[in-house]
């Protein structure tokens, strides 16, 4: 699942992203999130090897700062900023899908076709967990095999030497580099959904983690042959002009149309599966906040349980985001929150769990360094370019905060732990 997600939006929505910013060194930006990906999931692994839980991330917020605004805001953040995921790659699917009848610069298309996979997501969903867990699987598959092919045909017919590669490398570009590694941070984040499987994985303490570290590595091989068969096929003012969907406009010319449209269809099938997937983690999230009354929650006169009431919510909250911002405001809202987030998990196993679950300070220093510096150069990178994205992730991070604030405040009983999930652990 968590691979599913990470491929679905990193390679077809946030190449191109990258490479406006990074420019002909893109391809190192992926590497740098990697490393900068593993340096997190450091937290993860060792919060999920020690308490294996279905509870995932609101587990371990809670664990390292108890019941509390804290908790409950960052989890939340981490929510919204998968729900911006489904946004993001659905507008993605949206530009492939047109992009054969040259349609992708009809805003309005564009968000219709998005919103409508997005309502298709949800009647997958709606369907049940064994319909997820297969259309998910089967499509990772097809993606996985799909992209590797296409990446390894266009690098043999284009070589290494051309396109964004044949281009002069500036050294002044090395604030900017800094900055994209924010979205190769996002492409990666879909590690994140395996903690929430630590009450169906077998012997969790041990393959969580290992779940997630092949997740990442599977990533890392796909995102750098994509983006080396982008470079050695299309300059770099080439991907700019095409950056909401550059890896078709790099097949045509290295593989003619065939490859075009292979490459469309892929993407489609890619985008598709990386939408059902995040509905499902996203509406998961929410319903185990929600019995954890770490969020607020109202029926609105629907009926049905609690899992059905959230689909509904994160499919109006997705296709409202995919129909009033474009691809790379998304993407830095995206980035905005998950980067806060993650910085403080990193913070509150530091501060109150490295010793029980025996992780290292140094490593998670490095892990908070590392987010804090490309939090800081994606900033200043964005003040320059769009000032107004800066302002609506510090309005809406802001608002998160303020909101669970004043609904706790409100409801001053604790809020319950995500024990009981079926792995036979206590706290």
């Amino acid at each position: 699942m968590g691979t599913g997600v990470m491929i679905g939006a990193g390679i077809f929505a946030l190449t191109g992203q990258i490479a406006e910013l990074a420019g002909p060194l893109f391809p190192l930006s992926f590497i740098a999130g990697a490393l900068v990906t593993s340096l997190s999931a450091y937290s993860y692994i060792k919060m999920s090897n020690k308490w294996p839980s279905s509870g995932g991330i609101a587990m371990i917020l809670q664990k390292a700062y108890g019941p509390g605004v804290i908790a409950a805001s960052a989890s939340l953040l981490m929510a919204l900023s998968m729900v911006i995921n489904e946004s993001l790659v659905a507008r993605t699917f949206a530009t492939y899908a047109l992009r054969p009848f040259d349609l992708e610069s009809s805003g309005w298309l564009v968000s219709l076709v998005a919103l409508a996979l997005i309502i298709f997501a949800y009647f997958v969903n709606a369907a049940g967990n064994k319909s997820v867990s297969g259309f998910s699987l089967i499509m990772s598959a097809i993606k996985i095999g799909g992209i590797a092919l296409f990446a390894v045909a266009a690098i043999w017919v284009s070589g290494f030497s051309s396109g964004a590669f044949s281009q002069p490398v500036a050294l002044t570009n090395a604030e900017a580099l800094v900055a994209s590694v924010a979205f190769s941070i996002l492409a990666f984040k879909g590690f994140t959904t395996i903690t929430n499987s630590g009450g169906e994985i077998v012997d969790p303490h041990k393959n969580v983690g290992r779940t997630i570290m092949i997740s990442i590595g599977i990533c890392i091989v796909v995102y750098l042959l994509v983006a080396v068969a982008v470079g050695s096929s299309l300059s770099i003012s080439e991907i700019i002009e095409a950056r909401d969907y550059s890896l078709a406009a790099a097949a045509r010319p290295a593989l003619g149309d065939l490859g075009f449209y292979f490459t469309v269809a892929i993407a489609i099938a890619a985008t598709t599966s990386g939408v059902i997937a995040s509905v499902f983690a996203v509406s998961r999230m929410l319903t185990m906040l929600t019995d954890m009354k770490m969020i607020p929650h109202s029926h609105f006169g629907m009926s049905g349980g609690i899992r059905s009431h959230m689909l509904v919510y994160t499919v109006v909250v997705a296709g409202t985001l995919a129909v009033l911002f474009d691809l790379s405001r998304i993407a830095s809202l995206g980035a905005f929150f998950y980067l806060v987030m993650d910085m403080l998990v990193h913070w509150g196993v530091l501060r109150h769990l490295r010793g029980k679950v025996g992780a290292r300070a140094s490593v998670l220093l490095a892990a908070l360094a590392a987010d804090g510096v490309v939090l800081a150069a994606f900033t200043v990178a964005k003040l320059r370019s769009d000032p107004a994205v800066v302002a609506y992730a510090v309005i809406g991070i802001a608002a998160v905060f303020l909101g669970q604030w004043f609904y706790l405040s409100r409801n001053p009983g604790a809020p319950a732990s995500p024990e009981n999930d079926g792995t036979g652990e206590a706290s």
